[in-house]
């Protein structure tokens, strides 16, 4: 049986909440039953919204709440030449092509097009920038997965998790998804499949609300070469109205529950792992 390794990934980008607990313990927890080892990533690549108080914090609170994870932490930001490497491997293959659409854009081309196919996250992109010749003048551009070649050229792929068994992966679940913003010059599902990989993470733990990206993230896998790891979807953890915590919700932060009085044992215990 290989090791098992998991990781639990915040950014920085506001104060953990009940949410975060119960990914963070989920995941050490499943590393911990398995003599595997629990790793932690920073996900601080968005950097006008990452601040240094909130980073600070996550190690804070993680501490308080029992989380102990092993080796060095690894940051995003200091791994931008792994990300371009990626990028270039890509355009390589043929499978990406440059957008330089805005947003609003976008939404002109949507609006006017009347019914857009839709995917986990709102209208897929038209494809205006797919076969551009002409590049628009003194306009930076991010990147785009063209989807139907990218899954021509990886081929019928699945992937495992503990919940949904094995699924199929739909290359166009998320149409031509950006794998790099012109801000930051990579993207979420990008980052994520390299430094899993990096960090050799064999199980990815995380809420059952990103199953749908696992079919994108799949996809980047093949198509870069990465190995796949094994994934479990758990549950969210909600407010009393059925609604997923997120980090608006303050009240629920785990450094409000802790100025409170509420104990650590308490706060695993409202996470969902009672001691």
């Amino acid at each position: 049986m290989s090791e098992i390794n998991t990781r639990f990934a915040p950014s920085p980008t506001g104060w953990l909440h009940l949410g975060h607990a119960h990914a963070a313990l989920f995941a050490m927890r499943a590393a911990r039953a398995a003599g595997g080892h629990f790793l932690l990533r920073i996900e601080d690549i968005d950097g006008p919204r990452c601040r240094i108080e909130f980073e600070d914090a996550i190690y804070e609170d993680l501490d308080w709440l029992g989380v102990a994870w092993d080796g060095r932490v690894l940051r995003q930001s200091e791994r931008r030449a792994d990300y371009d490497a990626a990028l270039a491997r890509l355009d390589a293959a043929g499978v990406s092509y440059p957008c330089y659409c805005t947003r609003s854009e976008i939404a002109r081309e949507i609006a006017a097009a009347g019914a857009a196919p839709q995917g986990p996250d709102g209208p897929l992109y038209p494809g205006t920038c797919r076969g551009l010749v002409m590049p628009p003048p003194s306009r930076e551009a991010a990147v785009r997965l063209d989807c139907a070649a990218a899954g021509a050229a990886a081929g019928p792929l699945t992937f495992s998790d503990a919940r949904a068994g094995t699924v199929t992966v739909q290359p166009c679940l998320f149409g031509d998804a950006v794998v790099a913003r012109r801000d930051i010059g990579t993207s979420y599902h990008l980052a994520c499949v390299v430094d899993d990989a990096a960090q050799g993470v064999t199980l990815v733990t995380r809420g059952l609300d990103l199953l749908p990206a696992t079919h994108l993230q799949r996809l980047l896998q093949a198509l870069l070469g990465l190995a796949a790891p094994a994934y479990h979807h758990h549950d969210l953890i909600t407010d009393d109205a059925g609604r997923r915590l997120a980090k608006r919700d303050a009240a629920r932060s785990l450094r409000s529950l802790r100025a409170a009085g509420v104990s650590p044992a308490e706060a695993r215990a409202l996470a969902g792992f009672p001691d």
